[in-house]
């Protein structure tokens, strides 16, 4: 299955071509970049605001609380100075937005997935083709202003799966974000947990905000995306993920993320 950037004692790395693109002294600067399969950025941060888009290919994010996934198509916002580490699962053409927040008013102030419209899509591939030092006045400030206005009015989508501080609920989330389909229950989880299933229960209340079973489904959804995104029929997704038919699958699906499984079929 699948995994998740496992969870780390974080220890901030910084990249040189990041550094030389956030210094520019613009509102917005776009970044091209290729990575392979399975590949990874270690944890890092950036002083400014960041969109991370994926034209191909999907991207696991993932922050010492929350974990995201970014399908093709889609875009997580993380504010500046935010922790984070990337997994790459298949080729991924990734386009970088890097943003002075005081330069646009309703820009995101947590990490979201959000919507990339056709008009965001185009706006960012064309910046893409600006100079860094495009003229503020010309088309590429043109650009970078409508960016804004597209990023500051996009659609969030739930595609986060929050995370626990506590050690022992950590050690059951992190295995279940490698086995997403574990059918195990959380009786079965507490020997592993090192906690009584009545505390599990409590635990996940208090540090996810949700039920063992609601956590569980989030993460199966989320697995569930990266299949659709492979071209994997729904039926199979929905078997694969516990679900006796496609269309229970399909409405349990729009009704936690938003849209309909078929959405990421692209």
């Amino acid at each position: 299955m699948p995994n998740i950037v496992a969870k780390q004692t974080i220890t901030v790395a910084t990249g040189r071509d990041a550094d030389a693109y956030v210094a520019v002294p613009r509102p917005v600067v776009a970044m091209a970049k290729g990575f392979d399969d399975r590949s990874e950025i270690a944890a890092h941060r950036h002083p400014r605001d960041q969109l991370l888009y994926a034209v191909s290919g999907v991207m696991r994010v993932r922050t010492d609380r929350q974990a995201w996934i970014v399908p093709p198509d889609r875009a997580v916002y993380i504010p500046a100075h935010t922790v984070h580490a990337i997994a790459m699962h298949g080729d991924v053409a990734m386009r970088t937005l890097y943003l002075d927040a005081s330069a646009a008013p309703a820009l995101p102030l947590a990490p979201t997935v959000l919507e990339v419209s056709d008009l965001l899509r185009e706006l960012v591939l064309a910046l893409v083709g600006e100079p860094l030092l495009y003229d503020e006045s010309g088309r590429g400030g043109a650009i970078a202003r409508l960016i804004l206005s597209e990023i500051a009015s996009a659609r969030g989508l739930a595609l986060n799966i929050p995370m626990p501080a506590d050690p022992r609920l950590d050690r059951l989330c992190t295995a279940l974000l490698a086995d997403p389909a574990s059918p195990v229950t959380l009786d079965g989880w507490s020997a592993h947990a090192g906690a009584s299933p009545r505390t599990l229960a409590r635990l996940f209340r208090r540090e996810v905000g949700m039920s063992f079973g609601s956590w569980r489904q989030r993460v199966r959804f989320h697995n569930a995306v990266e299949a659709l995104v492979r071209g994997e029929p729904v039926k199979r997704v929905a078997a694969a993920n516990g679900y006796r038919s496609a269309s229970a699958f399909t409405a349990a699906f729009r009704k936690e993320v938003g849209v309909a499984p078929s959405a990421f079929r692209d």
